[in-house]
C-alpha cells in the first residue's frame, strides 16, 4: 500500500541551446558592454567624484588618507573612511602634480597599481576577439548558404500526411447514406487484410479507386473510414500540394510519395481533390507538354501503371470534378474502381442524421423521420451543418436540449441564410404576404403537387420570403403533368399580386425566369411539346462522367424557332391562366392565409392546413 501523503518530487530540467551566434553575443557583452557600464557604475554618481583641485586642497589640509593610481583614474581614501574618484590627464605624473601643487610628495601615501598585465590581455583581446566574430558571422552565412541548399532541394519532397496503424478514430460505422461505395471500399479493405483469399484464385488488388461525387457526399470521410479499418500505412495528400513554384518539384514530389508507399507497404494513398493535378492533357490553352502539371500527371501516371510493378500500394482518390480528369488516368490498370456516390436518400438522411446527432441532447418531440422527409436534395455535410446550427440555436436560447423547432430552423437556414429584419412598409409587407400565399395556396389545390411545408415573409438570402415545398419522396423522374403543375405554382404568387391588387410587382421576377426555363426546356429538351420528340438544343456528347466531349450549336431555323417560343408562351400561359382560377375561386382562403402571414410572419405546415385543410389529392 502507498502512503496517502505521499507526494511526487517534482523535476524541472534546464535546457540551454548554445550555438555560435550565442557565444559571438556574449562575448561582445563582456568585452565591450561590460566595462562601459563598470565605469558609469563608479563613475556615474556626482557626489563620490571629485575635482583634481579640491583634492590638492584636501591632501594640503590633511584630509586624504591614501590615494591608489589605476592609470588616469585616481581612488581616493579620506581620513572619514569615504571614497572618492577622481581622473589625471593622461600621461601626467601623479608626482609632478603633487609638486605642481606645492605638496611634498613624500607627506602623501600613495600607491601606483601595475596594470601592465591587464593592458596587455586588453589588447590581445582587442586584437583576437574581431577576429573571431568575423570568423563566427562568417560560419554563419555559410552554414545559412547550406541550409538553404538543403531547403531547395527539400521542395521534392513529399508533403503526405502518414497516418500510422490503428490510430484512426473513424471507421465505416461514421459513415451512412453511401451504402454502395461503402461496400466497394470495404472490399478493398478486405484485399489489404486477407490477401491469400484473392490471390489463390488469381485475382490482384485493385491498384486504384477513384470517388466521384458533388461536395459534402463524403469522400473524404469514407477516406479517413478506410484509414480506420484498413490496419495498414495510409498517407494523405491534397492534389494541389504537388504543385510548387520550381519546376519539376510536382514530379519529384509524385516519385517520394510513392518510394515512401512502397517502402512501407502495403500502404493505401489518399489524393483529394485530384482534378488539381489530374486534369485532361492539352486542354490548357496553349502551353506546351512541358506544363508543370502535366509532369505531374505523367509521373503519377508512370507510378500507378509502369514497367515498375506496385502492387502493394492502393491509391484513393477523391474529385467532384470528374469531367476535367485526363482519360489516361480514368482507364482500368491505374484507377479499377470507379465510385460514383449521389445525394443520399430518405434512408440515406435517416442514417446520417442519427449519426451526426450523437453527443447531442434532443427532447422528446423530435422525429428524425419527418427531418428526414423534410432535408430532400441535403448532402450530408448539410446534415451535419443542419444539427450542428439547430445546437447552437438551442444554446444561445438558453434551452437544455434541441427541438423539433430548432431542426427546422436550422435546415431553412442551411439553405436559404439566416433570417434578416428588414424595415418594410404595411404595403411591402402585404404584397409579400399575398404573393407568398399565392404560392402555398395553387400548390395546396394542385391535384400533381406536394404539400407545403412552410410559409414566410421573413427575409433570408436575396428573397423577401419563400415558400417551402419539398418533395413528398425522391424523384427519378419527371412527367409532364408534374413539370406543368410546378410552372402553374411558380406563377401563382404574380396572379395573386394581380388580382388582389390590380398590379404586379418585381418580386415575381426570379418565379418567372425559373417557370420559363423549365417551359423552354419542356419545349426544347424534352420534347413535351406539340411540335413532337425533337430536340431543338445543341448537339452534344457526355463522357462517362460528365465532361463535355461534343458540343455544336443546332441550327434552328426562324420559322421553327417563332414556333419553340409558341410552343413556351402556350405552356406559360396556360399555367398562368390555371394560377389565377384557382386564386379567384380560393380568394376568402387566401386572405386568411395573407392575414395569417402579416401577423405571424411564418405558418408551418400544421398551421397552414387548419386555414386551407387537409391535402387529400395524391402526388401524381
Amino acid at each position: 500500500m502507498k502512503p496517502k501523503n505521499s507526494k511526487k518530487k517534482k523535476q524541472f530540467l534546464f535546457k540551454i541551446k548554445i550555438n555560435v551566434w550565442t557565444i559571438a553575443v556574449v562575448l561582445f557583452a563582456i568585452f565591450f558592454i561590460a566595462p562601459v557600464i563598470l565605469t558609469g557604475i563608479q563613475l556615474g554618481g556626482g557626489e563620490n567624484k571629485v575635482e583634481l583641485s579640491q583634492l590638492a586642497s584636501d591632501i594640503k589640509e590633511k584630509k586624504v588618507k591614501k590615494v591608489l593610481i589605476e592609470n588616469e583614474k585616481l581612488v581616493v581614501t579620506y581620513n572619514d573612511g569615504a571614497t572618492k574618484f577622481s581622473t589625471k590627464e593622461e600621461n601626467q605624473n601623479f608626482t609632478e602634480f603633487l609638486e605642481k601643487s606645492g605638496i611634498d610628495p613624500i607627506s602623501v601615501n600613495y600607491t601606483v597599481v601595475d596594470q601592465s598585465l591587464t593592458k596587455a590581455f586588453g589588447e590581445i583581446a582587442g586584437i583576437v576577439l574581431p577576429l573571431l566574430l568575423m570568423a563566427a558571422f562568417f560560419f554563419f552565412i555559410m552554414k545559412a548558404q547550406t541550409r538553404g541548399a538543403q531547403d531547395i532541394f527539400s521542395f521534392g519532397r513529399s508533403k503526405a500526411k502518414l497516418f500510422a496503424k490503428g490510430r484512426q478514430n473513424i471507421t465505416f460505422a461514421d459513415v451512412a447514406g453511401v451504402d454502395d461505395a461503402k461496400k466497394e471500399l470495404e472490399e478493398v479493405v478486405d484485399f489489404l487484410k486477407n490477401p491469400e483469399k484473392y490471390r489463390k484464385i488469381g485475382a490482384r488488388t485493385p491498384k486504384g479507386v477513384l470517388l466521384l461525387g458533388p461536395s459534402g457526399v463524403g469522400k473524404t470521410l469514407l477516406a479517413k473510414a478506410v484509414a480506420g479499418e484498413a490496419g495498414v500505412t495510409f498517407f494523405s495528400m491534397a492534389g494541389s500540394e504537388f504543385m510548387e513554384m520550381l519546376v519539376g518539384v510536382g514530379a519529384s514530389r509524385v516519385r517520394d510519395l510513392f518510394a515512401q508507399a512502397k517502402s512501407n507497404g502495403p500502404s493505401i494513398v489518399f489524393i483529394d481533390e485530384i482534378d488539381a493535378i489530374g486534369r485532361h492533357r492539352g486542354r490548357s490553352g496553349f502551353i506546351g507538354g512541358h506544363d508543370e502539371r502535366e509532369q505531374t500527371l505523367n509521373q503519377i501516371l508512370v507510378e500507378m501503371d509502369g514497367f515498375t510493378p506496385n502492387d502493394n500500394v492502393i491509391i484513393l482518390a477523391a474529385t467532384n470534378r470528374g469531367d476535367l480528369l485526363d482519360p489516361a488516368l480514368l482507364r482500368p490498370g491505374r484507377f479499377d474502381r470507379r465510385v460514383v456516390l449521389d445525394m443520399p436518400d430518405k434512408d440515406g438522411r435517416l442514417a446520417i442524421l442519427k449519426i451526426h446527432a450523437r453527443g447531442k441532447k434532443f427532447d422528446k418531440s423530435i422525429d428524425f423521420e419527418k427531418a428526414a422527409d423534410r432535408t430532400v436534395g441535403f448532402s450530408g455535410a448539410d446534415l451535419e451543418n443542419m444539427l450542428n446550427e439547430a445546437a447552437i440555436l438551442a444554446a444561445r436560447e438558453g434551452k437544455n436540449s434541441i427541438n423539433m423547432k430548432d431542426v427546422e430552423e436550422a435546415a431553412t437556414k442551411v439553405k436559404l441564410g439566416p433570417a434578416k429584419k428588414r424595415l418594410q412598409s404595411e404595403l411591402d409587407k402585404k404584397i409579400t404576404a399575398y404573393h407568398e400565399g399565392g404560392h402555398a395556396v395553387v400548390t395546396h389545390f394542385l391535384p400533381g403537387m406536394d404539400p407545403v411545408h412552410r410559409i414566410s415573409i421573413v427575409a433570408r438570402g436575396m428573397s423577401l420570403g419563400h415558400t417551402l415545398i419539398p418533395p413528398a419522396a425522391d424523384r427519378t423522374h419527371e412527367t409532364r403533368s408534374h413539370l406543368v403543375d410546378q410552372i402553374t405554382a411558380m406563377l401563382g404568387g404574380r396572379a395573386a399580386e394581380k388580382i388582389v391588387f390590380n398590379e404586379m410587382s418585381s418580386g415575381a421576377a426570379s418565379d418567372i425566369a425559373q417557370a420559363t426555363k423549365l417551359a423552354r426546356a419542356m419545349v426544347i429538351e424534352f420534347g413535351m411539346s406539340e411540335l413532337g420528340p425533337i430536340n431543338f438544343g445543341p448537339d452534344t456528347a457526355m463522357g462517362d462522367f460528365g465532361q463535355l466531349e461534343w458540343y455544336e450549336q443546332n441550327q434552328v431555323s426562324p420559322a421553327m424557332q417563332e414556333k419553340i417560343d409558341n410552343e413556351v408562351k402556350k405552356i406559360i400561359d396556360a399555367g398562368y391562366k390555371n394560377a389565377e382560377r384557382i386564386v379567384k375561386a380560393k380568394r376568402k382562403t387566401l386572405d386568411k392565409v395573407s392575414d395569417g402571414l402579416i401577423k405571424n410572419e411564418t405558418l408551418d405546415k400544421d398551421a397552414f392546413e387548419k386555414i386551407v385543410g387537409k391535402k387529400e389529392n395524391k402526388v401524381k
